[in-house]
């Protein structure tokens, strides 16, 4: 049951550091007149993978180091 906590925990805190990371790029260049709500999606998508990426590498290398 820990392993979940902790699981989510690297997850939530990837997902906001990404969010965070993504908000320094400006999207108005690449987003077309009058799609605000398909640009949204794709940010949201982009910050769910880019979260996931790196969550599972630290819980890679959490793992590694615990089991180790």
């Amino acid at each position: 049951m820990f392993d979940f906590y902790v699981r989510v925990a690297v997850y939530f805190i990837c997902f906001v550091l990404a969010m965070f990371g993504m908000s320094g790029l400006d999207f108005n260049r690449f987003i077309k007149q009058g799609k605000i709500a398909q640009a949204m999606v794709l940010y949201f998508v982009i910050c769910c993978a880019l979260a996931y990426l790196t969550g599972s590498f630290l819980m890679s290398l959490i793992y590694y180091f615990y089991k180790g």
